[in-house]
């Protein structure tokens, strides 16, 4: 799992979004839109809701901008129509990427999305080209400084977890997508604070890559995540913690 949880989760965890908060918020209403849009905008009735408000939640999203966006998914307010969906395609290093979009334009996003991975050396591929490579799995973090992980382990296996992991600062929790929410719950009802909870693609075998390689799939990432129509990204590169370390400190 160290393809997601070494980058996506824990840069977003570390607070990396944080210079673009705007952007973050906007990614995070987008979601909200579409859970309401395709469920309804009762959280109570709508569990992919539940989890978009939630996740806006955690990243301190103001509650007008949570409401604004419900009622925006409800048809309540006026607003570009967009559309949703997945790409895929290879990195540098045959390093696998899944992309999920937000967009009011297909064609800019798809080109946008070819021009990246064709400069970082990759191509976007066929639909199903990598995406049996991915699992949806529902992810939770917990800060791991001062935290006991084996009891941390116990009460995510009580609460329904299915494996549990340190990935540096952090302790990894792993669930079946559907069982997400619960087992939040049952951490916190245990104490346990939880730092975010999303559902993710996570590989299910990952690949290594040599430094200048892995600097050069990192790089792609975060292009890809300054796009305002890229809602998430996933990759199956296991970046060791020393690599990251060094990316991140040429990067500031």
């Amino acid at each position: 799992m160290s393809g997601h949880s070494k980058w996506a989760t824990i840069k977003h965890q570390k607070g990396a979004a944080d210079a673009k908060r705007g952007q973050l918020f906007t990614k995070l209403s987008r979601e909200i839109i579409f859970a309401a849009r395709a469920g309804g905008g009762n959280p109570e009735g709508n569990s992919r809701l539940r989890l978009a408000i939630q996740k806006a939640k955690d990243a301190r999203m103001p509650g007008d901008n949570i409401e604004r966006a419900i009622k925006k998914g409800e048809g309540n307010l006026e607003g570009q129509q967009m559309f949703e969906a997945s790409y895929e395609g290879y990195g540098p290093g045959g390093a696998a990427v899944m992309v999920d979009i937000v967009s009011d334009n297909r064609n800019r996003a798809v080109q946008e999305l070819r021009s990246a991975f064709t400069r970082a050396g990759g191509n976007l591929g066929e639909t199903g080209s990598v995406a049996w490579m991915f699992e949806a799995k529902g992810i939770i973090g917990v800060q791991a400084e001062g935290k006991d992980i084996d009891d941390i382990t116990m009460k995510a296996i009580d609460a329904g977890a299915d494996d549990v992991s340190l990935q540096g600062e952090y302790i990894e929790i792993c669930t079946k997508p559907a069982e997400l929410e619960s087992v939040r719950k049952g951490l916190e009802q245990a104490g346990v604070e939880v730092e975010s909870a999303e559902l993710a693609k996570v590989a299910n075998t990952t690949i290594s890559l040599d430094e200048h390689t892995a600097f050069g799939v990192l790089r792609m990432l975060d292009r890809l995540e300054e796009m305002d129509d890229v809602q998430n990204v996933y990759h199956n590169v296991d970046i060791p913690d020393a690599v990251m370390e060094k990316y991140q400190s040429e990067m500031k």
